[in-house]
């Protein structure tokens, strides 16, 4: 009803020139807002960043109905109010929307289109995918909704921990352009939205370059630094003189500083997330006849970072791999 009134306004502003009707649009759009905070909202994948991107939505006044498959990582939403759902059907039998922040692209498919998925709920229209899975993923879940008429929303986040709990993400979203204006409300809770169009699979695409360049950055920054320690030079000296410098990325402003510099490595995001997302990367650019040359060598320290410190381990472990090559520590 709030939509149709909002057209009918816009054409009867058209045709009469009325200054008033942008600020009616505008208290629509608040109250529409307002209408939409009551709804319920689904959330699959509650953990180190779904859980604080469900916690802003309760925040912000929505309910939730939330499922994953650690019970322990539902706990403190249910505490604070999330019913609390048996499976991802369950989930898109309580809500219209569902969000799903999950680890790796099988298990986000098995989510959506199991036999106990997103799809065989009986009232969710649109689910909005905030993990890394890759366009050829995105396709087949958009392609797997459409006999019952679900909306896939591409929303891969960047920003780590940090960014799901301050609300500072970057969100890049692909999906039809009436389906983006629906979601925005929600999607605002979680950072700047950034839509790549209406394709299934173009946000995934922004996503893995984003992740590739900045685990580039992680090995290219290593490199350097233990060669400047190999050569007497003291390790936050030279993150500083890169940082005042042409050699400024995203490695030196953030993880060194913060992960690497004093020894914690613990910058909050896994080696084996990171090695899922260049992999996932170096694959879909290949397919597309895109060579990954300096790719192929980020996939290649991911790997032997993986085997070494493990999947779980912080992915700025990558400097230790060189630390260990270079017989230095880069502290400071």
């Amino acid at each position: 009803m709030l939509d149709r009134l909002t057209d009918n306004l816009e054409i009867w502003s058209n045709a009469a020139g009325n200054p008033a009707v942008p600020r009616t649009r505008k208290r629509l759009r608040r109250i529409r807002e307002r209408t939409m905070a009551a709804e319920t909202i689904g959330f699959v994948g509650t953990g180190r960043m779904g859980g604080p991107m469900a916690g802003r939505l309760l925040d912000a006044g929505y309910s939730l109905c939330v499922y994953d498959s650690q019970s322990e990582a539902t706990k403190p939403l249910v505490a604070r109010g999330a019913r609390l759902a048996k499976s991802p059907a369950e989930v898109a039998s309580s809500a219209d929307i569902v969000l799903a922040s999950l680890p790796t692209p099988d298990i986000v498919k098995a989510v959506a289109l199991g036999s106990d998925g997103i799809v065989a709920g009986n009232r969710a229209t649109v689910l909005i995918d905030l993990s890394t899975t890759g366009p050829g993923a995105a396709k087949a879940i958009a392609k797997g909704f459409e006999a019952r008429n679900i909306t896939l929303v591409d929303a891969p986040v960047s920003g780590g921990i940090k960014g799901a709990v301050n609300g500072t993400l970057a969100v890049m979203v692909s999906c039809p352009q009436a389906t983006y204006e629906r979601v925005q409300p929600i999607l605002k809770h979680f950072g700047k939205l950034f839509y790549t169009g209406d394709k299934p699979g173009t946000a995934q695409t922004a996503k893995l370059a984003n992740n590739l360049m900045a685990a580039a950055a992680l090995v290219i920054t290593s490199e350097a630094v233990a060669m400047g320690v190999k050569g007497g030079v003291d390790a936050k000296v030279l993150i500083d003189i890169i940082n005042a410098s042409s050699g400024r990325n995203s490695a030196s402003e953030d993880k060194f500083p913060r992960a690497v510099l004093p020894g914690t490595f613990d910058f909050g995001f896994t080696t084996g997330l990171s090695y899922k997302d260049v992999r996932l990367c170096v694959d879909e650019a290949e397919a597309m006849g895109v060579p990954m040359v300096c790719g192929s060598v980020v996939r290649q320290m991911l790997a032997i970072t993986n085997a070494k410190y493990g999947a779980s381990s912080d992915f700025t472990s990558i400097a230790k791999v060189l630390e260990e090559w270079a017989g230095v520590q880069m502290r400071g």
